[in-house]
Order: C-alpha cells, then sequence, then structure tokens
C-alpha cells in the first residue's frame, strides 16, 4: 500500500494546518509544503509510504537543502514530548515559515492540543505582526517558538516586552543563542527554553540540553547523535540517507554535523552545542570554530549584530572574517561620522585582541566586513553560503 503525495504552497500557513490534520488523521495525502514563490521541485514522487505524512526541505543555511521524509508517529512523537516537556497543551503563536519544521512543529502542536494557532502575519518577519497576534491570543496557557534574530528584533520593539512576558514558554532554536540575548531576556523576565533538533528529529528534540521523550544522544567522533521515536524515515535520496543514518546495537541513529559535548548530573544527560563541523577551518594548520569566535563577540553589545565566516588566504590557508550590520560612509564622508559603526581599523582590533585573548591567535578575524543587514534565509537563520559570499569581494584587509 501507499498514499498519495500533494505538493502544497505554503503562502497561507492555515493551508498547511488543515493539509497536516488531514495527513495525520488518514484522510488525507501526505503534504509536501513549498516556500511562497518558490519554484516547483522538478521530481516529485506520485505516491509514499503510507505511514509517512510529510515531506519538508531543510533550511540549507550551509548549503543545498535535502528532503525529510516523516512519519506521523514522528511529529506526534515530537509533539508529545514537547507538550510534557512544557508542562502541558497551550495555544500556539505561528511567527515562523510554514514550510520549515519549526513552523510546522507550531502546527502539529496545535492540532494535539486541541487550540486554534495564531498566524503572525503570512510574509517577512514583522515585529509588529507578532504583538498583533500576541494580543489576539487568549489561551490560558501561550507558547511561541522563535529563532534568536525574531526574538532580538522583538525585545528591541518597544510594544513587545510586556507582551513577550505573558507567554509560559518562548522557545528559542535554529542557531546558537548569543550570550548577550540571553541576558537582555533574562533581564525582561521572559521564560526561555533553548531548543535544538532539526528536520531529521522532527523539530526541538533537546531543551536546555535535555533530551525530551525517548530521545537519546550521544557523541562519535566529536559529532552529535540523535535517537528516539522522532527520527525522520530519511531523505527522498537514499544515499544521503545511508550517509546519514544508520543503526549500531538495536537502535537508529542520524549523524548530524553538529558538533558538540555531553556530561551529566543528578538530572540525567546534558549537551552542549558548540558548532557545526563545516563551521570549523583550519588556520595555519591550527582549528578554528568559527562558531566559538562568533559566540564569542556576539556577547559584546559593540559586536551584537555581526557574524563570523571563513576566507581564503595565500599565507595561512583560511582566515576568520567578522562581518558586521552598519552602514559605509557616502564617497569623501569620515568614516568615524558616518558608518554607524565607527573606524574600522579600531573595530577589527578590539575585536581582534579580544578573540586573541581567549582563544588564541588563530582565531582572530583577519579582516571585516560592513554589511547594512547580516543576510539570513526566510528561516531567520543565517545564510551561511551568502555569508561566505561576502568576503570574496567586500573584505577589507587588517594589514
Amino acid at each position: 500500500m501507499s498514499r498519495p503525495l500533494r505538493l502544497l504552497a505554503a503562502d497561507d500557513p492555515r493551508d498547511v494546518l488543515h493539509g497536516l490534520r488531514d495527513a495525520l488523521s488518514g484522510v488525507g495525502p501526505a503534504i509536501w509544503p513549498v516556500a511562497p514563490g518558490a519554484r516547483l521541485p522538478e521530481q516529485v514522487p506520485e505516491r509514499v509510504a503510507p505511514d509517512v505524512v510529510l515531506i519538508v526541505e531543510t533550511s540549507g543555511s550551509t548549503g543545498n537543502p535535502k528532503r525529510v521524509v516523516l512519519t506521523a508517529d514522528a511529529l506526534l512523537a515530537s509533539a508529545t514530548a514537547s507538550e510534557a516537556a512544557l508542562g502541558g497543551p497551550g495555544q500556539w503563536l505561528l511567527a515562523l515559515p510554514a514550510h520549515y519544521i519549526a513552523g510546522i512543529n507550531v502546527l502539529v502542536r496545535s492540532l494535539t492540543a486541541g487550540t486554534e494557532p495564531e498566524i503572525a502575519g503570512t510574509g517577512h518577519f514583522d515585529p509588529d505582526d507578532v504583538v498583533a497576534a500576541a494580543r489576539r491570543m487568549a489561551g490560558t496557557r501561550r507558547y511561541v517558538s522563535l529563532v534568536p534574530a525574531q526574538l532580538a528584533a522583538l525585545l528591541d520593539a518597544d510594544a513587545a516586552g510586556d507582551l513577550l512576558r505573558r507567554f509560559d514558554r518562548i522557545l528559542v532554536g535554529g542557531q546558537a543563542l548569543p550570550t548577550r540575548l540571553r541576558e537582555r531576556a533574562d533581564e525582561m523576565e521572559l521564560r526561555i527554553t533553548r531548543t535544538y533538533g532539526s528536520s531529521e528529529t522532527g523539530g526541538g528534540c533537546v531543551y536546555d540540553g535535555r533530551p525530551i521523550g525517548d530521545t537519546r544522544v550521544r557523541i562519535v567522533d566529536g559529532l552529535i547523535e540523535l535517537a528516539g521515536t522522532v527520527l525522520a524515515v530519511g531523505y527522498l535520496d537514499p544515499g544521503q540517507t545511508d550517509r546519514a543514518f544508520h543503526n549500531d546495537e538495536g537502535l537508529r541513529w542520524y549523524r548530524s554535523q553538529d558538533t558538540g559535548q555531553l556530561s551529566s548530573d543528578e538530572h540525567g544527560p546534558l549537551l552542549t552545542v558548540t558548532g557545526r563541523a563545516d563551521d570549523v577551518i583550519i588556520s595555519g594548520g591550527v582549528k578554528v570554530s568559527l562558531a566559538e569566535v562568533e559566540h564569542l563577540l556576539q556577547a559584546v553589545p559593540e559586536f551584537a549584530h555581526s557574524a563570523v565566516t571563513g576566507a581564503p588566504s595565500d599565507r595561512w590557508g583560511e582566515v576568520p572574517v567578522l562581518v558586521l550590520e552598519g552602514t559605509d560612509p557616502p564617497p569623501g564622508a569620515s568614516e568615524s561620522e558616518d558608518t554607524g559603526v565607527g573606524d574600522h581599523e579600531a573595530i577589527l582590533e578590539r575585536a581582534r585582541h579580544l578573540v586573541g585573548e581567549q582563544l588564541g591567535p588563530a582565531a582572530r578575524p583577519d579582516r571585516l566586513v560592513i554589511v547594512s543587514a547580516i543576510p539570513r534565509l526566510p528561516s531567520g537563520k543565517l545564510d551561511r553560503v551568502a555569508l561566505r559570499a561576502l568576503t570574496t569581494d567586500q573584505a577589507t584587509p587588517s594589514g
């Protein structure tokens, strides 16, 4: 037996919600939500296995997206584990795209809780849309899922503070939560939970470092591996599936490309995500984690709106490059008056001093790139491919 697969435009998240409801109940086809305005996939299977309800593309933040195949069991296990970890069902606010797993999670959790999600607009993220949606929420328990860039934008919005305090839990995932941003949220007494997971794990399966539900975690050769009911069947591409999923001692594991460390205490295992394997460069023969450099700098207010990428170097092989939001001066203008970020050389030197003291000389940013806005995907994640491309023609040598 098999079931039909339906391509579904995700322009209106309500269409995805209805498609998920039918797929999970068994009365409708499996769905493949497609980003608004995106070109339709060229090769689409007409039918899938009977237990499959969803195909979702990864964000593609570091390259080409993969097509992940998920069953009803995986999605429902994720929703059930999340509900238990959060202390009960509630009403959700959708502020993430409905064609990515984090947005889909919000819709599935709403279905399992029997609540109607509030939707914060259908286009690009706008803090005003979130504020308006939050005001419409009437549930006794309220939840929202965000990426760090969205949380930062909301904290900068005048009217958002009081409304954010009304949420029983604010899940923040998709990438590392900068220290300074977490401190700002704590100062405002927001109830934040850091989440870790991926499309391949049905979304977030580790909350504040703790596996939820029946999720198991281990570190193999420095990489995070995860097991549990939340795991996807694999990818549409069997070769990709074989490379990422494997069986070991009766358990099926997903091998991520995230690096991490695992410790334990009286409450059980505790995972610390340290970066991505493809975010490590070799500079002068020394391994440098770009995620570590980025995390260190973002904890400083001056570099809160920054990112770190790698660039080729004839001398060192690769070097870190600091990308900072600001504005370049018009021709003939004084840098210190018009860049919005101050003197370039002084800024770079402060960053190099801070990083050199904490992480060693090889980790010091070699150059500085000033951009009006750091490139991001519709999900709010950093667009690592576009970020690296910026270093090709905009970088300024440090001298």
